[in-house]
């Protein structure tokens, strides 16, 4: 999708890539536990051993779009952005249990609150997922400890429940934050007023392979050309803004 004639890269391709891969293996965890454990709901869709079966598995998959994200430099980058607190995070935290609006709100690239889902979403994935190899094999362990890992993986489901549908109204109430999510590119204007400490040339140097290949090969016909062409690829070439990435 083109860019817009004014605007700052949020997210690179193998970033939203990660994020949507994740959020329909998510959703799919949780319609499928949903089917399980409502009869209402249980009795409508039926074939429960399927439903156990692609729970099971879409459950195992879950942590694989963040580890073959990892081979993103720029998701690598956000990472270490995600997983760490700076003072001003504490200053957002304080805002927003005030009810201050975003534009009383120090925010970098991710305020506090992104940073705090993150960290939950992550340790939940991680918990599930071994409390639910202990459920989906029972012989490899004591009752007393099957008995526990139901009870966590149960209520922990239904925190990951509640905090994906908070995670759903922030996103309802942001089109600017899902343009981002869809496009990966945002306006200036939106990032410094919900992310002003967010350095847009910091992610300069985090450019995918797949992005500078494409660069690269949009710049060797022109090199070649006519002056026309000449002309037209330096008016297209996007400048430093366009090699943003996060």
């Amino acid at each position: 999708m083109p860019r817009l004639p004014e605007s700052v890269r949020r997210f690179t391709r193998a970033e939203r890539w990660v994020h949507r891969s994740t959020a329909t293996l998510m959703m799919i965890c949780l319609f499928t536990a949903a089917c399980l454990y409502l009869p209402p709901l249980a009795e409508i869709v039926g074939r429960r051993r399927l439903v156990v079966t692609v729970h099971e598995w879409s459950g195992i998959a879950l942590p694989v779009p963040a580890f073959a994200g990892l081979a993103s430099r720029a998701f690598r980058h956000d990472l270490r952005r995600l997983n760490r607190f700076v003072p001003y995070d504490r200053s957002w935290l304080r805002a927003a249990l005030r009810g201050r609006l975003y534009q009383g709100r120090p925010a970098g690239k991710f305020n506090a609150g992104q940073k705090l889902y993150a960290a939950f979403a992550a340790g939940a994935v991680l918990v599930m997922l071994g409390t639910g190899l202990m459920m989906m094999f029972p012989r490899l362990t004591a009752v007393v400890w099957r008995t526990g890992a139901t009870f966590v993986h149960d209520w922990l489901a239904l925190a990951v429940a509640v905090a994906v549908a908070g995670h759903w109204w922030m996103a309802a109430h942001d089109a600017e934050a899902r343009l981002g999510m869809r496009t990966g590119f945002v306006t200036p204007n939106w990032a410094r007023l919900h992310h002003p400490h967010w350095d847009h040339a910091e992610d300069a140097a985090d450019g995918d392979t797949a992005v500078a290949g494409r660069t690269a090969s949009a710049a060797v016909p022109s090199a070649g050309s006519s002056d026309a062409s000449g002309s037209s690829g330096s008016s297209g070439s996007g400048g430093p803004a366009g090699g943003q990435d996060s």
